[in-house]
C-alpha cells in the first residue's frame, strides 16, 4: 500500500501537470504576458531609465531600444549591482550572486532575485512530479535521494549572498524530502571534492537509493567509488535505483560506459539549468528534447547562429522559429539580465509543445564535464607553456578524451610542433598549470582527481594540413577550431598519426 506521502505525490503531480499543460499549450500569449510584466517591472530602474522601458509595447520596439550583450557588456551594470547599488537592473537588491566563470574578466556574477529565485527551485520540482504523473512511480519518494552538487556554504559580497548556482538552491529542498536527501549538511559543506565523493561513498552505501543527481562526470567518479568498495554493479548495490537526473553536459558520451556501471538501464531526467535561469526540463519519457519554461519569468528571442555575427542577423521570438534550426538563445528576466547571450545554442525538437536540445556554444568549447573551457584560455595557456624556450608550435586542438583505455579521463591536446619540446611530459605540465590558472571548474577537476593533467600527443609535419584536406577545407580562411567539445577532429588526426 503506497505511503500518504505517495499519495499525496501523485495527486501533487497531476496539478502541475494540468498547470503546465495550461501554459505550454499557450505558448505565444504566455511569452507575450512575460514580456510585458518584465517591461513594466523595470521600467524605473537604471537599466529601464536608459532605455526608455517606458516606449517599449512590443517586441519591435524592446529590439531599438535593448541589443543584445554577453556577460561583458552587460558588466557595467552588474558592477553597480555588486557595488551595493540598488534599482539598477531590476528593483531593490538581489538576493544572490551566482559566482560563476568569466571569459575575459576573471569571475562573473549573476544576480538571483526574489522573483527570480524559485523557477531555479520550482523548474527541477516540476520534472519529478511529471515523471511521477507519466509513469505512476510514486516509490521514489519515499527512498532516499542524493543530489551530487557544490557546497551550500556562501559569502557576503556587499550585503548580497554570493556563492554557486547548485550550492544556493541546496538551500531551498522542499521541506518534505528533506529526511530523503543525500549527502548530509555536513559532508555537502566539504570543499575537498575528494574527501566529499568518498565521505557521499560512505553515507549512501547501504541505503535504498532511488534517485542520483549530478553532472555525469561527477556521478561517474561516484559509481565507481561504490563498486569498488562493494564489489558489485551500482544497480545491484541499490536495487530500487530507477532514476538518474543530470544536466550541465550532454549525457549520450556517457550512457553506455553508466549503463556498465549500474548494470541495467534506468530512467533518466534531463534538466538544462544555469546561473542565469532554469531553462527547460525532460517532460516526457520517450520525447526528444526538454520543454522550455515559459512561464518562469523569462522572455526568449533566438538569433540563427550561421547569421549571428551578421548586422543583419533577426532577433525571432516563439513564432517564428523552426525545427532542427541552430538558435543562439537570448534572454530577458525578472533577475535583470537584458537581451543577455548566455552563449548556448539550441535546436527546437518538437513546436507543440516548444521543446529543445542544447547544441553547443556559439563559440568553441569544451564542457564534457562542466568545465566550460575557451579558446582564449587554451591559447593564453600555451603562449605561457612556450615562454622563453626554443619550442615553436605550427597548429593545435584540444578535445576531450572521456573514456580512456587506463586512468582518469583527461584533455588531449594535438600539437604540431615545429620544434619539439626535449621533454613532452614536461612541456604538457606546464601547460596544465597554466590551464588550471586560467579556468578554475578545470582546476577543481584536476584538484577533485575527475581529471588527470592533460596529456599532450604529437601530430606529425603537415598533419593539420593533410587533415584539412580530406575535410575540403584546406586553404582560404578555412582554421582548425581550437578545441571541441567531441572527439571529431582528435580521432581523425589520431589515425593519421
Amino acid at each position: 500500500m503506497p505511503s500518504l506521502k505517495a499519495f499525496l505525490a501523485k495527486v501533487y503531480a497531476a496539478r502541475t501537470y494540468k498547470k503546465i499543460n495550461n501554459w505550454s499549450s499557450n505558448p505565444i500569449e504566455t511569452q507575450n504576458r512575460v514580456f510585458k510584466s518584465l517591461i513594466s517591472e523595470a521600467a524605473t530602474t537604471k537599466f529601464g531609465v536608459d532605455h526608455d522601458f517606458i516606449e517599449i509595447s512590443s517586441h519591435e520596439d524592446f529590439i531599438k531600444r535593448v541589443p543584445v550583450r554577453d556577460y561583458e557588456a552587460l558588466k557595467p551594470y552588474v558592477d553597480k549591482v555588486v557595488a551595493g547599488d540598488s534599482n539598477v537592473l531590476w528593483k531593490g537588491k538581489p538576493l544572490y550572486f551566482a559566482k560563476t566563470s568569466g571569459t575575459t574578466s576573471g569571475a562573473k556574477y549573476i544576480p538571483i532575485t526574489k522573483e527570480s529565485m524559485p523557477s531555479h527551485v520550482e523548474a527541477a520540482k516540476n520534472a519529478i512530479l511529471l515523471y511521477i504523473h507519466e509513469t505512476g512511480n510514486t516509490q521514489i519518494v519515499d527512498r532516499k535521494m542524493i543530489f551530487l552538487q557544490g557546497s551550500p556554504v556562501l559569502e557576503n559580497k556587499n550585503g548580497v549572498q554570493l556563492g554557486r548556482l547548485s550550492g544556493i538552491v541546496a538551500h531551498y529542498v522542499p521541506k518534505y524530502l528533506q529526511k530523503n536527501r543525500l549527502p548530509s549538511l555536513e559532508t555537502n559543506c566539504i570543499e575537498d571534492w575528494e574527501t566529499k565523493v568518498n565521505k557521499i561513498v560512505q553515507e549512501t552505501l547501504n541505503e535504498d537509493m532511488s534517485i542520483i543527481a549530478g553532472i555525469p562526470s561527477w556521478v561517474q567518479m561516484y559509481f565507481e567509488k561504490i563498486i569498488e568498495q562493494k564489489g558489485q554493479r551500482v544497480g545491484e548495490i541499490f536495487k530500487n535505483f530507477n532514476l538518474f537526473i543530470f544536466g550541465g553536459v550532454n549525457y549520450e558520451p556517457y550512457r553506455s560506459k553508466f549503463e556498465a556501471l549500474i548494470g541495467r538501464k534506468v530512467n533518466s531526467i534531463e534538466l538544462y539549468p544555469a546561473s542565469e535561469g532554469f531553462f527547460a526540463f525532460q517532460d516526457r519519457q520517450n520525447a526528444k528534447g526538454m520543454l522550455l519554461q515559459l512561464d518562469s519569468g523569462m522572455f526568449y528571442e533566438f538569433i540563427a547562429a550561421d547569421t549571428f555575427f551578421e548586422t543583419s542577423s533577426k532577433r525571432l521570438t516563439l513564432k517564428d522559429v523552426k525545427i532542427g534550426v541552430n538558435y543562439v538563445i537570448i534572454i530577458s528576466t525578472n533577475a535583470g539580465l537584458w537581451a543577455y547571450n548566455i552563449g548556448d545554442t539550441i535546436q527546437f525538437t518538437c513546436l507543440t509543445p516548444f521543446r529543445v536540445i542544447v547544441s553547443g556554444r556559439i563559440k568553441h568549447f569544451i564542457s564534457a564535464f562542466g568545465e566550460h573551457v575557451i579558446s582564449k584560455e587554451v591559447e593564453h595557456a600555451l603562449l605561457s607553456a612556450l615562454n622563453g624556450t626554443d619550442i615553436s608550435v605550427s597548429e593545435f586542438t584540444v578535445a576531450p578524451q572521456i573514456e580512456p583505455s587506463n586512468g582518469l579521463p583527461y584533455h588531449e591536446w594535438f600539437i604540431e610542433f615545429e620544434i619539439s619540446p626535449p621533454d613532452i611530459t614536461d612541456f604538457a605540465s606546464k601547460i596544465d598549470a597554466a590551464m588550471q590558472l586560467q579556468n578554475s571548474y578545470y582546476r577543481d577537476l584536476i584538484q577533485g582527481k575527475v581529471l588527470q593533467p592533460l596529456v599532450v600527443t604529437s601530430v606529425s609535419k603537415a598533419g593539420f594540413q593533410n587533415y584539412m584536406k580530406t575535410i575540403g577545407k584546406l586553404g582560404g580562411q578555412n582554421k582548425t577550431p581550437r578545441l571541441s567539445n567531441d572527439r571529431k577532429i582528435a580521432d581523425a588526426l589520431t589515425n593519421m598519426i
